[in-house]
């Protein structure tokens, strides 16, 4: 039996390693194998189950319409971008905010104690009151005020998605701060660093490299909280979905406007599950022996 040599070339294999490597893939096979199995089964039994059930034909005209989803797709997309944009805005506006905000509740400065008190009372409440209140609120609270003329819909619906999200943002950028280990905080302030710039370079960096799977998990429910500004009258993906429901009395529009949130939402779902991987590898790797 071959084994390695360590003083010699590091291409060499022992044949138990290529034994173990031959297994691997032969179990990687089998599991492929009953999966796709397992899958067709339950597809098949889902199918039948459906298909078989009385309402089944009435539900499929209603929901699933092919004419009505070609017909809905050009003006339900149309909607879309102003959920997009929306998105865009409210990206921004949260991650600035709720860094400012996870800032203000890190620190132990007497001076700056009002601050850290309005942080933390505002991400208390901002948390806990349910979106569509809060877009009720900002959407007509605001404008009643008559100081700043006539907002668009869509200005007020980044107000209200910002305001609730940066609340849950800066809680965790609060958690990635916090779990940075206090050594490096006392580091650089030997070295002479203020407060903001060790935040800035030396904290701050740490803390989102940790949080990162958190942040896209709040980006996906955003992406999704964002449907929810067609309460304020803009004409986005769901409004427009409502209002072909209204003319053709079909839901499809509405099946069409989930398959478009779901498409835009998935590249980032594969995003954090292939980052959550790589960074439970690295993990592993630095603890092994």
């Amino acid at each position: 039996m071959n084994i390695r040599n360590f003083g010699g070339d590091n291409d060499d294999v022992s044949q138990i390693e290529l034994e173990r490597r031959g297994f691997r893939r032969r179990q990687t096979g089998k599991s492929l194998l009953i999966s796709c199995v397992s899958l067709l089964i339950f597809a098949t039994v889902i199918y039948v189950i459906f298909s078989h059930s009385e309402g089944w034909a009435r539900v499929q005209a209603a929901y699933f319409s092919p004419e009505r989803f070609v017909e809905a797709i050009p003006k339900v997309g149309k909607g879309l971008l102003l959920n997009i944009k929306i998105l865009c805005v409210s990206v921004v506006c949260v991650g600035v905010t709720a860094t400012l905000l996870a800032v203000a509740r890190t620190t132990r400065s007497a001076v700056l104690f009002p601050l850290r008190l309005l942080a933390t009372v505002y991400t208390n409440v901002f948390r806990g009151i349910p979106m569509i209140i809060c877009l009720y609120l900002v959407g007509f609270g605001i404008p009643a005020l008559g100081i700043f003329g006539r907002i668009p819909a869509e200005v007020l619906g980044c107000i209200a998605v910002s305001l609730i999200y940066s609340a849950y943002v800066a809680e965790v950028i609060r958690a990635g701060i916090e779990a940075v280990h206090p050594s490096q905080r006392m580091a650089a302030r030997a070295l002479g660093f203020s407060h903001a710039r060790t935040m800035r370079i030396i904290i701050l960096p740490q803390a989102v490299r940790k949080i990162i799977p958190a942040l896209m998990n709040d980006f996906v429910a955003m992406q999704k909280d964002v449907g929810l500004v067609s309460v304020l009258g803009g004409v986005d993906a769901v409004r427009s979905a409502q209002i072909l429901n209204a003319v053709n009395f079909n839901y499809t529009p509405y099946v069409v406007a989930g398959v478009f949130f779901i498409l835009m939402s998935f590249p980032f779902i594969l995003l954090i599950d292939r980052y959550a991987k790589r960074l439970q590898n690295r993990e592993q790797l630095q603890g092994a022996v």
